[in-house]
């Protein structure tokens, strides 16, 4: 029964040592989201120029007049 305690005890200790790092601190959060408001930033600029609303709207064109 004692080697059963300190085998329970040994594998508590050694979770804790592989877990300190829970999550991410503030500024890696804060690097992520001005990487992600850069991305849609990209993202609609390529979206709204013109060649690229030009094909959407054709591609729109075409799909709502196939003949079902």
């Amino acid at each position: 029964m004692n080697r059963k305690i300190k085998a329970v005890a040994a594998a508590v200790r050694l979770r804790g040592r592989c877990r300190k790092d829970a999550g991410m601190v503030t500024s890696e959060y804060a690097m992520g989201i001005i990487a992600a408001v850069g991305f849609a930033l990209l993202l609609y600029e390529v979206v709204t120029s013109g060649e690229v609303r030009a094909e959407l709207q054709d591609i729109v064109k075409r799909a709502l007049s196939a003949r079902m």
